[in-house]
């Protein structure tokens, strides 16, 4: 990443406790390893326990961090990751996961690794690093034309005027210069929606990505240029950021839970 690609770094990784995102990052956590970087992959124990297993080649550059997760009284017993939880109840791991900030500032403290890659839901995280002189990057495992429909990271935080319904959601945004058939889904807008509006939540998914991406130093998208080149240059725009592609990254079962 940037002056410090051919050193051998130290980066920690902490991925959204969703099986969907935590193998996406194991997979880059192991890209990564075979580039001879020395890799701290954050997690909770029950998930870091259900992860697959690393070549052995890479275990000596990849070590597992079990941060036990804060109880929530509306969690169930033993619940670490969506995988665990119907969707109404996600919203409680998001915020028994803002329980982790401490435990996190203190790894960042005694560790002291170079760079940490975080996830949209540990918004926190980039102003804790900073406090460490650690860098930080945020790792999309969505698309790149899906972060630019939802704009830049004021848009993403404090919304735009040009969109009131789930449906403005759809359109080409004013922001998107070229001819695109690309869309979300109003299946994903809707599941999102129940997230935002909940009254038990003291941050919605747009606001978490906005700030993660405010506070970061550069962006990782699970894509390539080969993919989507045009939205990974726009997105490199609306974030005013450098934007890294880290391919498509191979894809595993329990990505879809």
């Amino acid at each position: 990443m940037g002056d410090q690609n051919n050193a051998n770094l130290h980066i920690a990784m902490l991925p959204w406790l969703a099986f969907g995102h935590l193998i996406p990052f194991l997979e880059l956590a192991k890209l990564l390893a075979s580039k001879g970087q020395k890799i701290s992959f954050i997690s909770t124990p029950r998930n870091i326990e259900r992860l697959p297993q690393i070549p052995q080649t890479l275990t000596p550059f990849i070590t597992f961090i079990k941060l036990n997760l804060p109880k929530h009284p509306n969690l169930p017993e033993n619940a670490e990751s969506t995988k665990d939880l119907p969707f109404n109840k996600v919203k409680y791991l998001k915020i028994a996961c803002d329980g982790l900030l401490e435990p996190i500032a203190h790894f960042l403290e005694t560790a002291s690794p170079d760079w940490i890659i975080c996830d949209f839901a540990t918004y926190w995280v980039g102003p804790i690093a900073a406090q460490h002189r650690v860098r930080s990057a945020f790792f999309s495992v969505f698309p790149a034309f899906m972060l630019c429909f939802g704009g830049s990271p004021e848009v993403a935080m404090h919304g735009d005027e040009s969109r009131a319904t789930l449906e403005d959601f759809v359109k080409r945004p004013k922001w998107v210069s070229f001819e695109t058939e690309v869309r979300p889904s109003i299946f994903q807008l809707l599941r999102g929606n129940e997230n935002f509006n909940a009254v038990e939540e003291n941050v919605s998914d747009m606001y978490q990505l906005g700030a993660t991406v405010r506070s970061c130093d550069a962006v990782i998208v699970r894509s390539s240029f080969d993919f989507e080149p045009e939205w990974l240059n726009l997105l490199s725009e609306l974030y005013q950021k450098a934007v890294f592609a880290a391919g498509l990254l191979p894809a595993a079962e329990a990505e879809a839970t």
